[in-house]
């Protein structure tokens, strides 16, 4: 097996477990409880984990390799999209989802009590961290981009080294 086809693979899937290990340390170490956006971001990091895992044994043919690594970066430009989204509800230029803690607007009693019942905890256009005024929202968003074109370009130097082609630097 040639080195890309080798270390891309293994590479998306530590970016993957680094960033899930990263999310749950901020949760359960440094109690920076997510929302639900948080949670979804989660989700493009264990699928790019997930197609990396599927595209590092050797036995993989390389077409399904040069898929799952591609695949991968679509999940991760699929994370910057959701990261930015996430980044626009923190800055208030636009509302979050339904899930991201609206105002209640209840007309009977018991509805105000089923809403405040089932309200989030956290809500999504609050920053709970921030490094030189970015969120945890706003580093995934500037990193999605690197992470895609890494996978992309991974996927390519695996289909070049796959069809025996030695223009690709290892």
């Amino acid at each position: 097996m040639t080195q890309p086809a080798r270390l891309v693979p293994a590479l998306i899937m530590a970016i993957g477990l680094g960033a899930i290990a990263a999310a749950l340390v901020a949760q359960y170490v440094f109690n920076l409880q997510p929302c639900i956006l948080c949670y979804y971001q989660r989700v493009p990091y264990v699928a790019a984990l997930l197609l990396g895992a599927h595209a590092l044994p050797p036995w993989t043919p390389a077409n399904r390799r040069v898929l799952c690594v591609a695949l991968a970066g679509l999940a991760f430009l699929a994370n910057g999209g959701i990261a930015l989204f996430h980044v626009g509800v923190e800055n208030h230029w636009w509302a979050g989802t339904d899930s991201c803690g609206s105002p209640i607007a209840a007309t009977t009693i018991e509805d105000l009590r089923r809403q405040l019942m089932a309200a989030p905890v956290v809500r999504c256009d609050e920053v709970t961290w921030s490094l030189f005024g970015i969120s945890m929202a706003g580093y995934n968003a500037l990193a999605a981009p690197f992470l895609a074109a890494f996978a992309f370009w991974g996927a390519r130097a695996i289909a070049k080294t796959q069809t025996g082609s030695s223009s690709v630097s290892q």
